[in-house]
């Protein structure tokens, strides 16, 4: 049986008994039902991995003994920032997740003319809540030691105007050169996905004064949360750590 690896919000500084958060205590205790001298592998974000038996079990907590500290990870050589115009129903989480699991390092959530989700702030704020904690999800999957951050969300101009030294990439269906024909060496990249509906022409040029690059990805139009996974994958198989 697979060991069960938990996100542990706190920094865990040294060995010994620690009582994990209320969510893993559930998760550990209602959900997986784990008892007492059972293992788990930790990790609190800073890129190591901790070893730990479960100590004691309780209706409201879950208390472990840290016998370790690993120093250890699988994250990719190439930083890449995703800034995805947010999708309708389920589609975000699971771009989110799947990205995550691919090695993005930032996802920033993006408002543009087309995007189809129309919400307040309130209900951002928790959806970003419900969005870093998938993530966190996939990391537990995945076996990633680092959390990438799920930033607020942001309108499309306000991104691509942020300075960066990352290769900026905007995916365009009529774009000249595709991530093949990329120069090396590529070591960081911002990512722009647009809306189900496209970004439309006057927001092509603003990512344009904003020195976004198009690229293409194939001959076949891409719903948006497959062409953001295909755009990952492309970006870490020439750049990154996959293939």
């Amino acid at each position: 049986m697979r060991i069960p690896r938990i996100y542990h919000p706190e920094t865990i500084e040294q060995l010994g008994v620690i009582t994990l958060s209320e969510e893993a205590s559930g998760h550990v205790g209602r959900v997986l039902r784990m008892q007492a001298d059972q293992e788990v592998l930790l990790f609190d974000g800073s890129g190591a991995e901790f070893p730990a038996v479960i100590t004691e079990v309780t209706k409201k907590q879950v208390s472990v003994k840290v016998t370790e500290r690993v120093e250890t990870g699988c994250e990719s050589p190439l930083d890449l920032h995703l800034g995805q115009v947010i999708s309708r129903g389920d589609k975000m989480e699971f771009t989110i997740q799947k990205s995550v699991e691919l090695g993005v390092n930032v996802i920033t959530p993006l408002i543009s003319e087309r995007c189809g989700v129309k919400l307040d702030q309130k209900r951002f704020e928790k959806k970003l809540q419900q969005w870093q904690k998938i993530a966190i999800g996939a990391c537990e999957q995945s076996g990633r030691n680092r959390v990438p951050e799920i930033r607020p969300v942001m309108s499309l101009e306000e991104w691509c105007a942020e300075q960066s030294d990352a290769l900026k990439l905007n995916l365009h269906p009529r774009a000249r050169y595709s991530i093949n024909t990329l120069p090396e060496p590529v070591t960081k990249v911002r990512l722009l996905i647009g809306p189900e509906g496209g970004l439309s022409s006057e927001e092509i040029d603003m990512t344009r004064q904003y020195q976004f690059e198009e690229t293409l990805l194939g001959p076949r139009v891409l719903r948006t949360e497959t062409a953001a996974l295909t755009a990952i994958t492309a970006l870490q198989v020439r750049f990154g750590d996959l293939g």
